[in-house]
């Protein structure tokens, strides 16, 4: 086969990967999972991997290798799934590359140039797992592990690492500003930045440890406020959600993704680590805290929310969930073929206020039976009475999205015929 012909094999086998349209699995009523994941190291673009170049690379081989891709920040940016990966050189080496989506689930897609990101005054050996926050005072930040060499390491010790929460901003997510890395008293892994001000402060998820490793004396995921982010420092912390004995993150835990504001308070997910025989179990589990007080947990349930099961027992490291990065999406209508060929059904109420503001109900069928989710307006959720005395200000839509050939579909049909009719009534 002919130099060209080869390279046009790679651009074909690449973009039929990435053109793969995704299959959602059965859950448990609470989650899903997909088939495949959206992003792996087959992902990164031929030119970074190959020299393309017949006379500097006549056997056309692979150059430049990866090894991996994870622990990716995500975000929504205009009508994109954004994430900021983790890519992992055959080297070790990681930096950090921007893939982005139509739907969130398939057709990632990397920018032709990974993210350049600018040093601080002690440059960094590696960099990783970096949350995003698209905070209220406009910018997007990113805050990632920025791991250098232990100086106080004995001679031939070559493993001791310190690691330090590194900060970055940005606004079009390709330019960015390195700020200072987080000040602190001790190492600090899994920092995330809270989306809000609060007391006028930036406010930070923190995870204080004695080593690059081990938690030590670190007693779980912190909390600290910080004056000034282009000169951050935690000179206060505390403790809000406690590494337990005999639990999913007795040896250590830490905060996952910025938090995401709902009705209820603040929903959180974060990663528990226990040992187990077969070595470090990393597992991903909820909680939330008060809208009022971000730093007051309200809600934490005892088990863990997903755990690694199947292929994802076995990898680089092993038995192992971690994740970086979640978004908040609603979508109008289930990607084609999930539930096989949808119907769609939608009725205006004619309520007062302003149909650009609609309220959805999504009835969606699972195991679970009938689910629905309502969108509340400064904090005021549609009942009969905050429509009739107009606080709750937005005309009012019902969507049914289901298949015919689903066993419930009377069911469903007959209730979309009850709206319908209530609406006639008015």
């Amino acid at each position: 086969m002919s130099f060209y012909k080869k390279v046009d094999k790679l651009f074909r086998k690449h973009e039929k990967l990435i053109a793969r349209k995704n299959i959602m699995k059965s859950g448990n009523g609470v989650c899903n999972r997909f088939k495949y994941p959206v992003v792996t190291a087959k992902h990164t673009p031929i030119f970074w991997r190959y020299d393309l170049d017949r006379s500097t690379n006549p056997m056309l081989l692979e150059r430049i290798g990866v090894n991996a891709t994870m622990n990716s920040g995500a975000i929504k940016f205009g009508n994109r799934y954004c994430l900021v990966v983790r890519v992992e050189g055959v080297d070790r080496k990681s930096f950090f590359a921007l893939a982005e989506s139509p739907n969130g689930v398939d057709n990632f897609r990397f920018r032709d140039y990974p993210i350049t990101m600018p040093e601080t005054d002690n440059p960094d050996t590696n960099v990783y797992d970096m949350r995003l926050t698209h905070h209220e005072d406009g910018w997007i930040y990113g805050v990632f592990c920025s791991e250098r060499p232990d100086p106080d390491a004995a001679p031939g010790d070559l493993s001791s690492a310190v690691a330090a929460a590194g900060i970055a901003r940005t606004r079009d997510l390709v330019n960015w500003e390195r700020l200072p890395d987080l000040k602190s008293k001790s190492q600090q892994r899994n920092v995330v930045l809270h989306p809000e001000f609060v007391d006028g402060k930036y406010a930070f998820y923190t995870r204080p440890q004695d080593g690059f490793i081990d938690a030590g004396s670190g007693g779980g995921i912190g909390w600290a406020l910080v004056d000034d982010i282009t000169h951050a420092e935690v000179k206060k912390e505390k403790i809000i959600d406690f590494r337990r004995y005999h639990t999913i993150k007795e040896v250590k835990n830490g905060e996952g993704p910025a938090p995401i504001r709902t009705e209820f308070g603040w929903l959180h997910l974060a990663h528990g680590v226990r040992n187990c025989a077969a070595g470090m179990r990393y597992v991903l589990y909820l909680y939330m805290t008060s809208l009022e007080d971000p730093s007051k947990v309200i809600a934490s349930p005892g088990g863990y929310f997903l755990a690694p099961k199947g292929k994802e027992r076995v990898g680089d490291v092993s038995n192992v969930l971690f994740s970086n990065g979640f978004t908040a999406d609603a979508p109008d209508i289930l990607p084609t073929g999930t539930w096989g060929n949808p119907v769609v059904a939608t009725v205006q109420t004619g309520r007062v206020g302003s149909p650009l503001f609609p309220l959805h109900y999504n009835w969606l069928f699972g195991e679970a039976g009938i689910n629905g989710s309502v969108i509340s307006v400064d904090g005021v959720r549609p009942t009969d009475a905050t429509l009739a005395d107009g606080s709750y200000p937005f005309t009012l839509s019902y969507y049914g999205l289901y298949s015919p050939s689903h066993p419930q579909a009377q069911q469903i049909a007959a209730i979309l015929q009850d709206v319908q009719a209530m609406q006639t009534a008015e």
